[in-house]
C-alpha cells in the first residue's frame, strides 16, 4: 500500500493555462482581425494612405487592445486610478455671522474691564 503512495502522478501541465497560438493569447486573435479590418478601411479606403500607414495603424490599435484587455492589465492601469484619501473630522457648526457678533462682544467687554 506505501508503496502506491511514493509513487508520482502524470500531471497534464497545460491544465490551467491560457491557450496559445505561437506567442500570442487565442483569446486575442478575433479581436486583432476587426482592428485590422477596421484599420484597412479606414486607413487604406477612406484615407488613402498608403500600407505603411495603414499596418503602423493597426499595430497601434492591436498594441493598445492588447494592453487594456491581457491577462495583468489591471497592474498597469490601476497606477492611474485614485484612490480615495478619506479623513473623519467631527466639530460643532458654529454659524459665521453669529460667531462674529459673540466675538466682537466679547473683545467690547474685555476693553471695557482693561479700562475700567
Amino acid at each position: 500500500m506505501e508503496s502506491n503512495k511514493s509513487k508520482q502522478r502524470v500531471v497534464n501541465t497545460t491544465l490551467g493555462k491560457q491557450p496559445n497560438i505561437g506567442p500570442f493569447p487565442a483569446d486575442q486573435l478575433i479581436p486583432w482581425a476587426i482592428i485590422c479590418a477596421f484599420s484597412y478601411y479606414l486607413c487604406h479606403g477612406l484615407l488613402k494612405l498608403n500600407w505603411v500607414w495603414t499596418m503602423a495603424c493597426a499595430a497601434w490599435g492591436i498594441s493598445t487592445w492588447w494592453i487594456l484587455t491581457a491577462n495583468g492589465a489591471w497592474r498597469i492601469l490601476s497606477k492611474f486610478v485614485a484612490t480615495p484619501n478619506w479623513t473623519r473630522v467631527r466639530c460643532s457648526y458654529q454659524p459665521i455671522l453669529l460667531f462674529k457678533a459673540i466675538n466682537i462682544k466679547k473683545a467690547r467687554k474685555v476693553k471695557n474691564r482693561s479700562r475700567g
